[in-house]
């Protein structure tokens, strides 16, 4: 059997399993007794119809309007799906094209701009892993609309703080409610839309690419328009974060994995293959021991080096641009080209990605791009610089690869949210150091020779765990394997 094979056969498992669960507590009278229904197939449906008239936010297709529900439902979660990724990167892009200014007008080192772009990898880590504790308490959905609340004070503070520590505390902010909707992103996915995690994956890491490439394409000529300041060229930003949160407000009671009306019918047929793993694994799955895997720890490594890469790239890439003579509009737009070849790509490479067995070839040639963009950038950076933009856009293409087999190496839903925390988590504090050794390396060199050098050196190790994180296996059996 092919992934694609397995990966429609889990996604029809996890249904059956919602749906016998359903079953089991609606027509179960008492603890200790068999549901009567494999006897008398009326009587479940007479109760299945019963709970669905008395439980609220219950569905049935007897129900008038739950279908009508169901859709309104999925397309609201759509919306904020797109609109909480499209602000998942501004908050860095923007700060990136206008470093320079923000330099001069805090008063900042090398060193100090270094620890500025460490500062996002940084927050990631620390504020990621508490992503699936809180959508346990608070359900996934408020803890993503109070991220996106948490995006748009930042970036309104951060211009305004008027000093290093202030505007570092600001952007830390931000930066919080980004790390809690990165992780949660997958697990929305994952739950909401088990049946199609491929399309939906690709659909808010294209949304995430756009945003990334609007910040870093237009925040320059906005900042002309706006009067020459970046105080206001910043805290623009802010507008569109504040349009993220909307959505989410008519789901923020919602404490389960899904709304009713968004779970996936069942299978005919799948109900009784299920039964036997839903009753012995319960509603709640204990939690894996996920450093017991070895593909945990490859995808977390993956998602560190790609993130290393991703953050020297959004942070540095427009100065290394600039000092080499390109004028500053002209470097923001580079970036953004750059940042806009996710656009298409995170679209195709997770559903790319999901047709095949292992995942290891797409790994392989987005870090040939890599390189190839990182020699460029140390023979030729102005003389070639858009095709260096095209090859490094396409090799930052591994995060939404990254994404995607975080959703396929884990069976369940709580499966991925551990599996998303922890490689999220651990990823970015592999990354912490890279934006800053780059500041500190240009400082100390006057060049930027031995930094390109440290991005290219790191791409070698990328494609090496990226295979081991590509191969077809799930955590769920390397965490309880003895």
């Amino acid at each position: 059997m092919d992934n694609q094979s397995s990966h429609d056969s889990m996604m029809c498992f996890m249904a059956s399993e919602e749906t016998r669960t359903t079953d089991t507590r609606t027509a179960m009278p008492s603890p200790g007794r068999r549901d009567p229904g494999h006897r008398d197939p009326g009587r479940r449906v007479t109760a299945a119809a019963s709970t669905a008239e008395t439980t609220p936010g219950a569905t049935s297709d007897a129900v008038p309007g739950a279908d009508r529900t169901r859709a309104w439902a999925a397309r609201l979660v759509v919306v904020g799906i797109v609109l909480s990724a499209l602000n998942l990167r501004p908050a860095i892009t923007s700060l990136g094209a206008l470093l320079e200014e923000v330099r001069d007008g805090l008063g900042m080192s090398g060193s100090v701009a270094g620890l500025l772009t460490s500062v996002p990898p940084l927050c990631f880590a620390v504020f990621g892993v508490t992503a699936p504790r809180l959508a346990r308490r608070f359900g996934p959905a408020a803890v993503v609309c109070a991220g996106m609340a948490a995006i748009t004070a930042g970036l309104l503070i951060r211009p305004y703080a008027g000093s290093t520590a202030g505007f570092l505390a600001a952007s830390a902010l931000a930066l919080m409610g980004i790390a809690v909707s990165n992780v949660l992103m997958p697990v929305i996915v994952k739950r909401w839309f088990p049946d199609r995690v491929g399309s939906m994956t690709g659909l808010y890491s294209m949304a995430l690419a756009m945003g990334t490439s609007l910040a870093a394409a237009v925040t320059v000529p906005l900042t002309d328009g706006l009067g020459g300041g970046w105080r206001p060229g910043l805290a623009v930003w802010a507008a569109l974060a504040a349009a993220a949160v909307l959505p989410w407000l008519p789901l923020v009671r919602d404490r389960g994995t899904a709304p009713a009306q968004l779970r996936p019918r069942p299978q005919p047929g799948r109900a009784a293959e299920a039964a036997g793993s839903a009753e012995s694994a319960g509603d709640q799955p204990a939690p894996l021991r996920i450093t017991r895997s070895r593909t945990a720890w490859a995808l977390a490594v993956f998602f560190g080096l790609q993130a290393t890469a991703a953050y020297i790239t959004m942070g540095w890439m427009a100065q290394i641009f600039r000092d080499a003579g390109v004028p500053a509009g002209t470097a923001g737009v580079l970036l953004a080209v750059t940042m806009v070849m996710g656009v298409p790509l995170a679209f195709v490479i997770p559903r790319v990605a999901t047709r095949l067995p292992q995942q290891g070839p797409i790994v392989l040639v987005l870090g040939v791009c890599g390189l190839a963009g990182y020699a460029g950038l140390y023979v030729a950076p102005a003389a070639g610089a858009w095709a260096w933009a095209v090859l490094l856009g396409i090799s930052n293409c591994a995060f939404p690869l990254a994404l995607t087999m975080v959703g396929m190496r884990a069976r369940s839903g709580a499966g991925v949210a551990q599996l998303s925390a922890f490689a999220q988590s651990t990823g970015y504090l592999i990354s912490i150091p890279g934006p800053l050794l780059v500041g500190v390396l240009y400082q100390q060199s006057g060049g930027w020779g031995l930094p390109i050098a440290l991005m290219a050196g790191l791409m070698v190790p990328q494609i090496l765990v990226g295979f081991l994180a590509g191969r077809n296996r799930t955590v769920e059996d390397e965490a309880t394997a003895r």
